[in-house]
Parts: C-alpha cells; structure tokens; sequence
C-alpha cells in the first residue's frame, strides 16, 4: 500500500500553502498544526533545506469517529498534508487514510478511512485539477 497521495501544482509556494488549506478547509478538514520543516532544521542542526511545510490537518467529525472504533487512533491522526518546493515546482502529499484502518488491523475503521480518502482525493483532484500540471 502507498502511504501518500501525491500532486503537483504549478504555484508559487506561497500561493500552493493557501490554496492547499482552502481546498482541504472546503471538505471538512482544519488546520491543528503547522511544521516549518525547513526553519527547524535549520534552526535545530543548521541543515539548509527546501521549503517543506508539514500540514497537519482534521476532520473532527471523521476524528471522532476513529476515536470511538480505535481511542490509539491518535497515533495515526492528524492527516498530515505535505507542501513541498522542488526545482520542477510544488508536491503535495497527502497521508493515505487507508492507513488508519490497515495499521491497527481493526475493520470497522475501513469505512471511516474509506470516507476520508474520499474527502482526501476529492481535495487533490480539485488542486490538481486547477493548479496541476497541463
């Protein structure tokens, strides 16, 4: 199984951070946290590295629902989103929502997972679909 969904987007950074929240915002999910990978590297070992923002967004209704069938969902949640600059433009990955339901093992988390993916998807088509590569 492939633990992200990738696109790319042919944005300025900056303008991939927000249209990648607005896309994700508009199907349920919010933002808890945000990680500047590249100014924590840099700041905590001195690394010089790419832009590369670690998204980490939920959708509280689907959150809970995991959180009924599985309460070490946690572990798995949020769904991390990936804005990353590269020299051939922006790469969103997303975490695959199969995953929540395939590490535990636990069935009855596949259609929270399914639903999900299905929010997850529906995002990057809509980003891919009018920022993506033509």
């Amino acid at each position: 199984m492939n633990y992200a969904r990738t696109i790319g987007l042919q944005l300025p950074y900056e303008e991939a951070v927000v249209k990648v929240k607005e896309a994700f915002k508009e199907r349920g999910f919010g933002t808890l946290t945000e990680i500047d990978m590249q100014a924590a590297l840099r700041e905590k070992i001195g690394a010089e590295t790419g832009r590369y923002l670690i998204i980490g967004a939920c959708n509280p209704h689907l959150a809970n629902r995991a959180l009924q069938v599985e309460p070490r969902i946690g572990l798995l949640l949020p769904c991390n989103v990936v804005v990353r600059e590269t020299s051939d433009g922006v790469i969103v990955d997303a975490l695959n929502p199969d995953i929540m339901a395939s590490v535990p093992e636990n069935p009855d988390l596949v259609p929270i997972a399914d639903e999900a993916g299905r929010l997850v998807d529906a995002a990057l088509t809509a980003l891919s679909d009018a920022y993506g590569a033509k």
